[in-house]
């Protein structure tokens, strides 16, 4: 790590609020805003070393740190030429894993080798599961996402395979589990750019750990509070002034200046760890991108299955009918359902005040309910595990994963059941000389977890809605 600072600082890459002076060196290209930490429940990550602004730029990036497959074509004539020959058959996602591959199988010699030598040597996005961690999802609908995305880059890979042969790599990095790795690389750590729509890897950028747009932003409230607190009345001004001109819509972007610059998302104290917003996503879609979920996700939307005529009632789009993270149905949902269980020959009579989000009457409403709180109930009692036990079962494999003796661990447990499962595809014998585990058993089993805190957190959003349907059926019966 403190090679890879040196190289970056080298490179211009910055955590200085001020632009950086050409006239002085340093080791590091951190210690001004930023510093590398680890934190317990999100592994290594950045911490602020100051008190930090809410708008206030910490990290730049300049244009010659960044790796984009265009970088790499203009360092390397004959990958441009071998690419160029195949522009036309490959999205830009394959050139730059095509690029990246190409770079490390340099090795040492890569210009970009400190960088590269950091990254991760393993991945736990969606498409690494296997057949037994995919079925331990259990919904339908991520089993799917799985299925479907391991397939997609399955067959991205071998339409590169020409041209990776035609660039003489290793046999290692022509097989199908490098260039897995490789995008999932490029899933989970590039950042946008305009022209390039497979974005760009941000060597030391890539580092900040994920915050949902939304979440752990103070209001402006607070921040006033806060800042008074630390500040004279005309100090406090210039704060609040400058949080409110330097306003934006992400966390980052490549600008006029020729970097990449990253921005605090709120007010952070000292020692706090810094987070960076890159999009808003559900659970399941961070899991298919970035390999990980929250467990609070202020945008996670829960999908369950409806009648085709309920989701073609309307012109609304079909991901829009889905249950918030609190249980109720989204906007479009209730008015979807209003809709649907009013008599079809009064539908149009009543459409424009279903359309602005009114109830129509305590019965309809009453109707609406009973049939979404029935159909949480039906989906959660078609799953074959309860909440309950997935809460247990995510609990006993994180602490499995520390086990000095896991055969006794298992043989003593409620999950055994689960294990034989595990075992078989595996194809372990498990004896006295098979106690410890394997990286490859380690590996699958934290994809294993994962795949269990998604559902368990799918089961914990249908009990919310259950018990909201159950709240307002009682409160409309009362009236």
């Amino acid at each position: 790590m403190e090679a890879l600072l040196r190289w970056a600082a080298e490179l211009g890459v910055s955590d200085s609020p001020a632009p950086p002076d050409p006239s002085t060196t340093s080791s590091s290209c951190l210690g001004r805003s930023l510093v590398v930490a680890d934190f317990p429940d999100a592994g290594g990550g950045f911490a602020a070393v100051r008190d930090l602004r809410r708008g206030e730029l910490v990290l730049r990036v300049p244009h010659a740190a960044l790796l984009t497959s265009d970088r790499i074509m203009v360092d390397d004539p004959n990958i441009a030429a071998c690419v160029g020959a195949h522009r036309p058959r490959l999205s830009n996602v394959q050139r730059l894993i095509v690029c990246l591959l190409a770079e490390v199988g340099k090795g040492k010699s890569s210009s970009w080798y400190l960088y590269l030598s950091q990254l991760p040597s393993y991945y736990t996005i969606l498409a690494t599961f296997n057949d037994f961690e995919i079925e331990a999802l259990l919904v339908d609908d991520a089993i799917w996402v799985a299925q479907k995305a391991l397939s997609a880059i399955r067959s991205e890979w071998e339409e590169a395979t020409t041209l990776m042969q035609e660039l003489d790599f290793k046999p290692k990095l022509l097989m199908f589990k490098t260039w897995l790795w490789a995008f999932a690389t490029v899933s989970s750590r590039t950042l946008h750019v305009a022209w390039d729509d497979a974005g760009c890897l941000c060597p030391i950028g890539d580092l900040f750990n994920y915050a949902a747009p939304d979440d752990d932003i103070s209001s402006e409230e607070q921040d006033t509070e806060e800042t008074m607190k630390c500040h004279d009345k005309k100090e406090m001004l210039e704060e609040v002034n400058f949080s409110c001109s330097s306003e934006r819509l992400t966390d980052g972007g490549y600008e006029d200046s020729k970097a990449y610059c990253l921005y605090a998302r709120k007010m952070y104290r000292k020692g706090e760890q810094v987070l960076l917003g890159y999009g808003t996503y559900t659970n399941l879609e961070l899991f298919e991108y970035y390999g990980f979920l929250l467990d609070k996700n202020p945008n996670e939307k829960l999908y369950i299955e409806l009648d085709l005529e309920l989701c073609t009632i309307g012109t609304w789009p079909k991901d829009s009918l889905y249950i918030q993270p609190n249980g109720h149905p989204s906007f479009v949902l209730s008015c979807a359902l209003r809709l649907w269980t009013t008599p079809a020959n009064r539908r149009k009579a009543f459409s424009h005040q279903i359309y602005s989000g009114s109830m129509l009457s305590v019965e309809n409403e009453l109707e609406v309910m009973k049939w979404l709180g029935n159909k949480c109930v039906e989906t959660l009692q078609q799953l074959p595990t309860t909440v309950e036990f997935d809460g247990s079962l995510i609990q006993f494999l994180h602490n499995l994963q520390n086990s000095a003796n896991w055969r006794v661990d298992v043989d003593q447990s409620r999950f055994q059941q689960e294990f034989a499962v595990f075992r078989r595809f595996h194809g372990m014998n498990l004896d006295c000389t098979h106690n410890q585990l394997t990286v490859r058993l380690l590996r699958s089993l934290e994809r294993w977890e994962l795949a269990v805190r998604w559902r368990c957190s799918y089961k914990r959003a249908l009990t919310k809605c259950i018990l909201y349907c159950k709240r307002v059926i009682h409160e409309l019966s009362l009236q």
